[in-house]
């Protein structure tokens, strides 16, 4: 997980050391356009594979999904300091808790509500709307926090029917396919810097997947988990060193909270998973 973590802030960083001069959509595009030749040599045998048009729905729609988050994500990446990006993507897992229940018809107990209140306080923590002017950044952030939420349910459901290989290399080509009409509309020509950071972002970013899939085949969640407060640290960290990001110590206790909230509910359902095996 410690590698997880580190490659998922590298993405950011190489997201943010890009720069703003391309359109986001673009840059979102390309991101995922190197992430498709990364996974190239699976591609011809992902279109052999025959599906009901049920699960090629599902495929799309999550497309769609992904394909709207990562244009906020891209836009707040170079709006806002890389600290408070992270700190409301924390919410993306309690989102999917709500829509779970909502959704999937998961029991939603009152200890998951009270979870769920707490990051939404961390997260007006973080905001602290009508103390602070809330920038289009932050809202484009709470947009693709929405919108990975809707994408990981969709994940969530597929994975009932298909391996997870195959729906990681699915999405990845489906977000490339739907943002290529836009990203061409407003194409402007990248520079080779601004090619070799969004290749990196791609790198980083398979990786990443992949240690996190080697730490959950390793280790139980209640070991994992805890260790995603570190992404906020490193966040912090790069973003002050690098970008000369200013600290603010109310994303990072606001931040806090929201990893509180998903502790609690990991350790608890992992506990509940033990009791049922007994």
């Amino acid at each position: 997980m410690l590698g997880t973590t580190l490659s998922f802030v590298a993405v950011n960083g190489a997201v943010r050391a890009a720069g703003s001069d391309l359109p986001s959509v673009q840059a979102a595009f390309l991101r995922f356009l190197f992430g498709v030749v990364l996974l190239a040599p699976v591609v011809p045998g992902l279109l052999r594979r025959r599906f009901p048009a049920r699960i090629w729905g599902l495929f799309g729609l999550r497309g769609l999904f992904h394909a709207a988050a990562v244009i906020g994500w891209f836009y707040a990446m170079v709006h806002i300091p890389m600290a408070e990006v992270t700190a409301i993507n924390y919410l993306n897992p309690v989102l999917v808790t709500v829509g779970g229940a909502l959704l999937f018809k998961e029991r939603f107990s009152w200890q998951r509500g009270a979870a769920v209140a707490v990051a939404l306080i961390g997260t007006l923590i973080v905001l602290r709307p009508g103390l602070r002017a809330v920038e289009a950044g932050h809202l484009a952030q709470l947009f693709a926090a929405f919108m990975f939420a809707g994408s990981y349910l969709a994940a969530k459901r597929l994975s009932q029917d298909v391996p997870a290989g195959i729906v990681v290399a699915v999405m990845s080509l489906s977000v490339a396919v739907i943002l290529a009409p836009a990203a061409l509309m407003v194409w402007q020509t990248p520079s080779g810097t601004e090619l070799a950071f969004l290749a990196m972002s791609a790198l980083f970013a398979t990786l990443a997947h992949y240690c996190m899939s080697r730490a959950f085949d390793c280790a139980p969640l209640t070991v994992t988990q805890p260790v995603i407060f570190l992404q906020l640290v490193w966040a912090t960290l790069l973003g002050t060193i690098v970008f000369g990001d200013r600290v603010d110590p109310f994303v990072l206790l606001g931040g806090g909270l929201i990893i509180a909230a998903i502790a609690y509910l990991t350790f608890r359902d992992a506990r509940r998973a033990r009791q049922a095996r007994k």
